[in-house]
């Protein structure tokens, strides 16, 4: 797919969708998806008037509430050539569940089918539309890669975060077992189910360790907030980031969760 440009800039015009997660825990990772766009050759904004994407309510089965999000979103994107998320949950509501909403709706159906088209999680989009092959960082030392279930299963993100990562400068990836395996934090699910959550992100936190890597990266701040806090439970020296991050070589900031 070739990238769009604007008429009004001659580059790609993008909104960014920054999430809730980024923006009350991590902003540098909206950030580090900033340079890393801008660098690409895009001209990047952040609507003021985005919020959630409607995924708890959608997954609590508040349809009523997740609609009048997701109207609310479509509004304030709809004037971007692409519209980009640097987490693959929320990436894939807004690109395979928002049409689903408003099927049948005569009034917002094609406007919900027009702005899913747009939508991409932050590698896929670098990857798959800008042809971005090489990032400008050095980050040394070893990292494993942690796929998580949306991006991979609704969106196909796999193998585009590990492509930019094999040119960052000094760093090395070593793949952990059972990369592509849920982290155990699913949204509302380790919250209705703690117990189960908790012992699959123990087999997480196991394989990271086992591949003996300094560092975690995934593209989801959920499943890497979750994992971080079990590792640090644990003890572990592991530093986790958020995969932009590294990307961007902005890894002054803590890693997630603390040392």
């Amino acid at each position: 797919m070739e990238p769009t440009p604007s008429s009004r800039t001659g580059r790609p015009n993008v909104g960014l969708f920054v999430t809730c997660l980024v923006d009350l825990f991590r902003p540098s990772v909206g950030f580090a998806a900033v340079k890393l766009m801008e660098d690409a050759g895009c001209a990047v904004d952040a609507p003021m008037t985005q919020t959630c994407c409607g995924q708890p309510a959608y997954n609590s089965g508040d349809r009523a509430d997740t609609r009048a999000i997701a109207e609310a979103t479509i509004a304030a994107f709809e004037g971007f050539d692409y519209v980009v998320a640097p987490s693959g949950s929320c990436a894939g509501m807004l690109k395979k569940h928002y049409p689903a909403l408003f099927r049948g709706d005569a009034a917002w159906e094609e406007r919900a089918r027009a702005f899913s088209d747009k939508v991409h999680e932050l590698t896929s989009f670098l990857v798959d539309v800008l042809g971005v092959r090489n990032v400008a960082a050095a980050v040394p030392g070893t990292a494993t890669y942690h796929d998580s279930c949306s991006g991979l299963r609704e969106l196909g993100v796999q193998r585009q975060p590990r492509a930019l990562l094999a040119s960052v400068d000094g760093l090395k990836l070593t793949e952990m077992a059972e990369a592509d395996v849920c982290c155990g934090f699913g949204g509302t699910f380790c919250v209705k189910y703690s117990e189960i959550s908790n012992a699959i992100v123990e087999k997480k936190t196991a394989n990271i360790e086992a591949a003996g890597a300094d560092m975690l990266l995934a593209g989801d701040l959920g499943c890497l907030m979750n994992v971080a806090g079990k590792l640090r439970r644990q003890g572990s020296a592991t530093e986790v980031r958020h995969v932009a991050e590294v990307l961007a070589g902005m890894t002054d900031t803590p890693p997630i969760g603390g040392r």
